[in-house]
């Protein structure tokens, strides 16, 4: 059976964690800092967790070996 193909843009911005939930990195945050509360560029630095089992199941069929 040929092997699975990752899709590359999924892969740079979505994470699997070791329990299968998937990681991002909020938008947002790039440019134009100056004019964002700095607590809002606190919260963007965090990752997110994807919450959702439809996206969630989506991304995961994109990522095939995590």
């Amino acid at each position: 059976m040929a092997k699975l193909k990752t899709k590359k843009g999924v892969a740079k911005r979505f994470k699997l964690t070791k329990t299968g939930k998937v990681k991002y990195r909020a938008g947002g945050k790039g440019h134009l800092g100056t004019s964002k509360e700095p607590e809002r560029l606190r919260r963007l630095r965090r990752p997110g967790i994807l919450k959702g089992s439809k996206e969630v199941k989506y991304l995961k069929r994109m990522l095939p070996y995590g």
